[in-house]
């Protein structure tokens, strides 16, 4: 098990910013619980929480999106090395690593706004998923900025509805967090 990996690209010390954590953690009922529980005793608000295997069979990976600063995080950090079901955590400096979120988002879209949209989805190279008489469902895959952005932009059509996954992140370059938490 290993600490918080700061390394260049990593916000400064003390100042509260988003940061972006992978937990490699052993994939056995009740972990997630142990893990998510542990930020909420703490105070901490959890941005985004994605969970999913990973490519070595009984070991899942979590990212965790929250705000902090170095303290906090190596508290929190310390506290999560504790939990017997955590392999390792490293911070993802957004610098340092790819992260993506998943949109899908019910606009209204009758015949006279159609097209609008539709030149909308394209600009921000989405994807229509279904189609009915008076709205599409898009799909959007990229950074929270990007994606915000194309909430704004379709906004004035009327948003039914919205479902957004966590954050997920990778580190750039190739190695790989199951390489170095096995060696």
């Amino acid at each position: 098990m290993s600490a918080v990996n700061q390394s260049q690209g990593s916000p400064a010390p003390g100042a509260v910013q988003r940061r972006t954590l992978s937990v490699l953690v052993e994939d056995v009922p009740g972990v997630l619980s142990k893990v998510s529980g542990l930020f909420s005793r703490r105070a901490f608000n959890i941005h985004s929480l994605a969970v999913g295997p990973s490519e070595i069979e009984g070991l899942s990976r979590i990212t965790v999106v929250v705000d902090a600063d170095a303290e906090l995080l190596e508290q929190i950090t310390k506290q999560l090395n504790k939990l017997i079901n955590v392999i390792k955590i490293i911070e993802l400096a957004p610098a340092n690593s790819v992260q993506r979120d998943h949109l899908l988002i019910k606009v209204k879209a009758d015949s006279p706004t159609r097209l609008q949209v539709t030149q909308a989805v394209d600009l921000f190279r989405a994807k229509i998923v279904d189609v009915s008489v008076d709205s599409l469902t898009i799909e959007a895959t990229g950074a929270p900025d990007k994606l915000n952005a194309l909430l704004e932009v379709l906004e004035p059509y009327g948003v039914r509805e919205i479902v957004r996954s966590g954050t997920l992140a990778i580190s750039r370059g190739s190695k790989s967090m199951t390489d170095r938490a096995l060696r």
